[in-house]
């Protein structure tokens, strides 16, 4: 069996050596030949001592109580999931050595959805959906912004506003160029952009849930990564997942069902033990 896995519906399909790749955004051409790290552990690190990151301990889906009462911020919420989707991704590698006899390509899994799931929640607003959708309605709902700024831009750029969308939001953290800096942003690799990308097409194709991948302004980007990776895109110009997606989706939703429960147990639990 070689070395691919399936699209069904299409019956295209994708090759791991293609979508596994330490490809750097605005560093295409540059390969360190000495490092103690391979890239994807470079991207981990990057992430680690960077300020988007960090200030991920400022934003939280509940609001946090007084006192010792301990709740999770979207900073803890990402190492948790960081550390879940590296065991994962870990097993994951097994099992596709077994079936393929391929060992080379696989060994970084774990390293990318690891360096992934710090990445995932970059850009999602204090509260989450509730956050996402308070940030649309201004725009949507503000006069001034339907008058001023809407004849100004093109109704996909105007639908990336009113559909706000943290993952985009993300995706646009990672690669935005820094003042006076050279193109690529964090300057990660192709591998772990595209794992992120849970909704690859436009706010255009987001329908009633109002979930899409990119703004206008990363558009390119992501084609760009896209097009190197062997993602194709159908008829309606969503583009197919790397597969890795699914892993640091897996992850993220284990950890936020579990933690949710736990945030919500223990201030019930603080209450009863102050109450006279």
């Amino acid at each position: 069996m070689d070395n691919n896995t399936n699209d069904i519906k299409s019956g295209r399909r994708l090759s791991w050596e293609r979508l596994i790749t330490n490809k750097r955004l605005g560093m295409e051409q540059y390969h360190s030949p000495r490092q103690t790290r391979n890239d994807f552990q470079r991207d981990y690190d990057r992430m680690v001592f960077s300020s988007p990151f960090r200030r991920l301990q400022n934003k939280t889906q509940v609001f946090p109580l007084p006192g010792s009462i301990f709740v999770h911020n979207r900073l803890t919420h990402s190492l948790e999931v960081s550390s879940v989707g590296r065991s994962l991704a870990t097993e994951i590698a097994i099992g596709l050595r077994a079936r393929h006899g391929e060992e080379g390509v696989f060994d970084y899994l774990g390293d990318i959805v690891a360096a992934a799931c710090l990445c995932h929640d970059l850009g999602n607003p204090p509260f989450g959906h509730s956050g996402e959708k308070t940030i649309g309605s201004y725009f949507s709902e503000s006069e001034r912004m339907r008058n001023s700024l809407k004849p100004a831009l093109t109704p996909a750029q105007w639908s990336d506003l009113v559909n706000f969308e943290g993952n985009a939001n993300s995706l646009r953290l990672l690669t935005h160029q820094f003042s006076g800096r050279r193109e690529g942003g964090f300057a990660m690799t192709y591998s772990t952009i595209a794992s992120i990308v849970k909704y690859p097409f436009s706010s255009l194709l987001a329908g009633d849930k109002g979930k899409f991948g990119f703004f206008q302004s990363e558009q390119e980007i992501y084609r760009r990564i896209a097009d190197d990776l062997g993602l194709w895109q159908d008829s309606e110009g969503r583009y197919v997942r790397h597969p890795l997606v699914y892993v640091v989706e897996a992850a993220d939703d284990i950890c936020y069902q579990i933690m949710d429960i736990e945030d919500a147990h223990k201030p019930v639990s603080y209450t009863h033990l102050t109450l006279p």
